[in-house]
Parts: structure tokens; C-alpha cells; sequence
């Protein structure tokens, strides 16, 4: 599933193309929106609120998407040829005059009333890239719960909203603990959380999740996504787990030397 800085960059790249713009071609292809005419509507703004997308119209209505694991949305200019995967993988087309946006596989569509959005995004925390970030909130969220695995407590949307599987995984890594340390056990949490919105703020208009400081594709992340490999601090292999509950559970990386038990 996307982290919350690529959803804010997909985000921004819609919100160039289409807002102040009217729609000219507006074809939501699910059952349950497929006789939904928005063609001739403006678009207002399209916003990033942690994971999902709000596309917003005149006339108060507001589209909402999730990607979730598969989804994507392209931007092609108008009158260009679409490359973004099969038709029968286009759940959405937004068109104006200048740009078309088209959604791939999209799992989550709803039409709604903008004064109607919170039934769609108003269990989330703080968004790390919103206005509305909170740090003090996003804390007293985040060790609600002593006993929670830290790495869960920070894929918890409800505590703060835009951490992925990539930030959980890095975030234990710089604290110094074990993704499963429960999150009383944690030194510092705070400081957990600033670093959370240190990271995808800067990482919020470039690829690759960059912890290390290091933007090289093969030198962008501590642990994630480097089982066996040796790391980058001590030299020691990293290792990989699976830690929560399935289907919910999450692959997880560590550093046995850096990331210690008690």
C-alpha cells in the first residue's frame, strides 16, 4: 500500500491537472456510480488526507478514492494515448480540456457530499502532511495503547494517518528498537513521532522513501526491504519477520544488533 507521501504527491500531480478546469468527460466505471454525470462540473481541488484522495467539485460534491495496493491514477494529456494498463483495469476518467486523469484499478470509488467527507476520512489521526498535523495528538494516539507493537501502533491510520509498511519498519530501525517493542517500551515516542513527519515532509515530492539520507536506489532505506543483507550501520544480517494477526499481518525488518531486546 502506497505511504502517505506518494499519496500526496498523486495528490499534487491531479490537483495541477485539473483544478479550475471543467470536466468534459467524467466516466466512473463501478456499478454503483456508473449513471453519475459530473461532466460540466469544475474542479475545485484535489487533496491528499493520509492515504486517500478527495477530488472536489463545484456543486459540493466529492469524489473519493483509496488505492490501496493496486490502484493508480495517471495523468496523460488531453488527446494522448492511454498506457496505464488494459480497459478493463479503468475504473475512473476525469477529463478537461487540457489533461485526462484516469484511475487503474481502483478498489475504493465513493460520490459524496464534501460536507459529508468525514464518513469517508474522519477516523483518521493527524495527517503528517496535513493541515490539520498534530504532533501532541498523533502522540497521546500512538501510546493509547502500551502494550501495541510499535510498528502496528504507527500503521494505525486512527493514530496518525500516511505511515506505510516502509516508514514503520525505518522508523523502528532509527528509534533503536525491535518493530514488536510494544510502544511503552519505547524511549522517546515523541521523538518517534517528529522524525515520522520530518521524513515524509521531505520526502513528499521526491520517489524512493529516503531514510538514509542517501537518495541512490540502492541506498535509500536502513532495513526495509534488505533481509540477509548486511547493515548499513554495524554490518550485522538484517532479518525479516511477519508480525500482527493475518490477513493483516506485516513483513517487518530488523537489525539484531541495532535493534536490540531488552
Amino acid at each position: 500500500m502506497p505511504e502517505g507521501d506518494s499519496i500526496f504527491r498523486t495528490a499534487t500531480r491531479l490537483h495541477q491537472a485539473l483544478a479550475g478546469d471543467e470536466l468534459v468527460v467524467a466516466d466512473l466505471r463501478v456499478p454503483a456510480l456508473a449513471t453519475s454525470d459530473l461532466a460540466g462540473r469544475r474542479v475545485l481541488e484535489v487533496a491528499s488526507r493520509g492515504k486517500h484522495l478527495l477530488t472536489r467539485l463545484d456543486g459540493g460534491l466529492t469524489l473519493h478514492t483509496h488505492l490501496r495496493m493496486d490502484g493508480r491514477w495517471t495523468v496523460y494529456p488531453a488527446g494522448e494515448r492511454w498506457t496505464g494498463g488494459p480497459g478493463w483495469q479503468i475504473r475512473a476518467v476525469l477529463g478537461t480540456a487540457r489533461n485526462t486523469a484516469v484511475g487503474y484499478r481502483l478498489p475504493v470509488m465513493d460520490l459524496l457530499p464534501t460536507a459529508d467527507e468525514a464518513s469517508v476520512v474522519g477516523h483518521l489521526g493527524p495527517d503528517l502532511l496535513g493541515p490539520d498535523w498534530d504532533a501532541e495528538e498523533a502522540l497521546r494516539r500512538l501510546t493509547a495503547d502500551p502494550s501495541r507493537p510499535l510498528a502496528l501502533a504507527l500503521l494505525d491510520q486512527r493514530n496518525l494517518a500516511g505511515v506505510g509498511n516502509v516508514y514503520a519498519n525505518e522508523l523502528s530501525f532509527l528509534a533503536r528498537v525491535p518493530p514488536w517493542r510494544p510502544i511503552g517500551e519505547v524511549p522517546r515516542p515523541e521523538k518517534v513521532v517528529d522524525t515520522a513527519h520530518r521524513l515524509l515532509t521531505v520526502n513528499r515530492l521526491r520517489h524512493g522513501h529516503v531514510t538514509t539520507g542517501d537518495s541512490h536506489p540502492d541506498r535509500r532505506n536502513w532495513v526495509y526491504g534488505r533481509a540477509r543483507q548486511p547493515c548499513r550501520r554495524c554490518g550485522a544480517r538484517i532479518r525479516t519477520s511477519s508480525l500482527g494477526t493475518p490477513p493483516q499481518d506485516r513483513v517487518v525488518y530488523w537489525c539484531p544488533a541495532c535493534q536490540p531486546e531488552p
